[in-house]
Parts: structure tokens; sequence; C-alpha cells
């Protein structure tokens, strides 16, 4: 797997500062075999460490001019197809209300149950998520049916949105990327009192043979994931309607993607213009 971040500038910067998440976690289910970040020009001080989520993050600073800047990431990762356990649990197929989040048990997840501020639960997200969260209707039922609706009613439209656009606006247009789509099954979820939560990754970059095409391949992708009481979660894919496989590479998650940018940073420059190109491929090791 592989993730590059170019940057060019119209005139010398003297300084960059950076911060991303770019190493997949090591988890039930998906093991990192080997992981780093690369950065040129080479920078001057650099660390890594693990944040509130327990996502690894890097951190660095390049004293040299330069008028390009260059991050890279290389994993290889071994993924394991959907855990069936946990999609036919009791608790996945209980009654969707039971998945509340609710004392001691709970605690962990309570703070993906919490609306963000400026709010993002409004009158037409909740009106949204309770015409299927119905009551009585299993949580794992109702979370494949939230992924659908999203997928058929939204369309995906590359530079529709951006990284600021709003769930309301998203919901007023019917229209976003991968990011977004994340952020509206989250908002219908905590609507409902369930937690939540943001998944960054990857997708493999080629589909299997005689499949189409999914969407978020050749970039970095997004989802949500809900909390199923036993301190399991159910990861989903709305962009694709599907649930989350073994061809989803899972990087870091937090309350939104404001916790998880794959690349932040602060640059000193006169340049008043400036590209950046991404590319990704997440290829099967043969």
């Amino acid at each position: 797997m592989l993730h590059r971040t170019r940057y060019d500038y119209d005139d010398v910067v003297t300084s960059s500062y950076g911060r991303g998440h770019l190493q997949p976690r090591d988890m039930p289910g998906q093991r990192v075999l080997s992981s780093e970040v690369e950065i040129d020009p080479e920078p001057a001080d650099r660390s890594t460490g693990v944040d509130t989520y327990g996502n690894h993050d890097c951190y660095f600073h390049v004293r040299t001019p330069h008028r390009r800047l260059e991050v890279t990431g290389r994993s290889i990762v071994e993924v394991d197809p959907i855990d069936d356990d946990v999609l036919q649990s009791p608790a996945a197929q209980a009654p969707w209300e039971s998945a509340r989040p609710t004392g001691m048990a709970g605690a962990r997840a309570a703070e993906f149950r919490l609306n963000l501020d400026p709010p993002e639960i409004t009158p037409a997200v909740t009106d949204y998520a309770s015409a299927i969260f119905t009551p009585g209707r299993p949580l794992l039922e109702a979370v494949t049916t939230l992924t659908t609706r999203i997928f058929q009613d939204f369309t995906y439209r590359s530079g529709s949105t951006a990284i600021s656009t709003r769930v309301s606006t998203v919901m007023e247009r019917r229209e976003g990327v991968c990011q977004d789509f994340a952020r509206v099954a989250i908002a219908c979820l905590r609507s409902q009192g369930l937690a939540a939560r943001y998944v960054s990754g990857y997708l493999a970059t080629d589909p299997p043979p005689g499949k189409e095409r999914i969407f978020g391949a050749d970039a970095s992708h997004a989802w949500a994931a809900v909390w199923v009481p036993g301190d399991s979660w159910i990861a989903f894919d709305p962009t694709n309607d599907k649930l989350v496989d073994e061809r989803h590479v899972t990087v870091a998650w937090g309350r939104d993607y404001d916790d998880v940018p794959p690349l932040r940073g602060v640059i000193y420059t006169e340049s008043r213009k400036s590209r950046i190109e991404v590319s990704v491929d997440v290829s099967p090791q043969i």
C-alpha cells in the first residue's frame, strides 16, 4: 500500500510543519507487517506517537528551503474477511434501541454518541434516520438499510464538496464524496442515540475479477462504524453500499474527519499559489 502526497509552490517555502495519520492500525482483523513514512526534503525534526484514540500519528518540521514537499506512506497489511460472529451476535440482531451506550458497559463508547460543535444533527437528519430506525428493528438490519439508503439517495460527485462542507448542506444537495456520506451516516446514528465513529483508510485499488470498480479507490477513503454492546463495532461503507471487508484498510478513527486527517500543516512562504497531488495504490501481494 502506497500513499503519496506532493505539494508544489510557486515560491520558496522556508519552513514546513506537518502532522498526519498515514500508518494503518494494528488491531483485531488487521495486522501491520511493515509501515514507514518518508518525507522529502528530510525533516530537521520528526517524531511518531499515538493519539487519544490509539491511532498512529507522525509529526515533522522541514527547515530546508524548498518549492516541493513530498510525503509518502508505505505499508504492508494483512486484513481478514468480515467477522460473521460479530454480525450474528445477539447484540447485533437485537433491537437497535438496546445498542444505545449506557452505564459502565457503554462508557468507552459514550463520547461517540455526542453531537459535534457546531451541531450536525438537524431535523432533516433526525427525520431521515427515524424512517429507517423504526421501533424494535434489529440493529444490523437497520444499519445495512441506512447504508443502502445513502448509496441510493446521494450521488457520488468528486469536487462537489470540501472538507468544511456541513452535513446539512450534503443533505440538501444530495451529493458528495466518501467523507460526506460517512458523516451523514454518523449524524443519523447519533440522532438516534447510537455511538458512531468516523474511520479513515483505503480501498484496494483494483476490483476483484468480474466486479465493477468501486468508489473511493485511488484516494484516501472514509466510512463509518456503529458500536455494538460487548464493545465491538460494525463498520460499513455507505459510499459503496457494503459492510467493510478485507478490501478496506483501516488507518485511523475518531469522532470526525478533523480527528484523523491524512495530512495537515503550516508553511512559511511568500508563495501565492500551490498545487497538491495525491496518489494511492492499494494492491494485493502476489
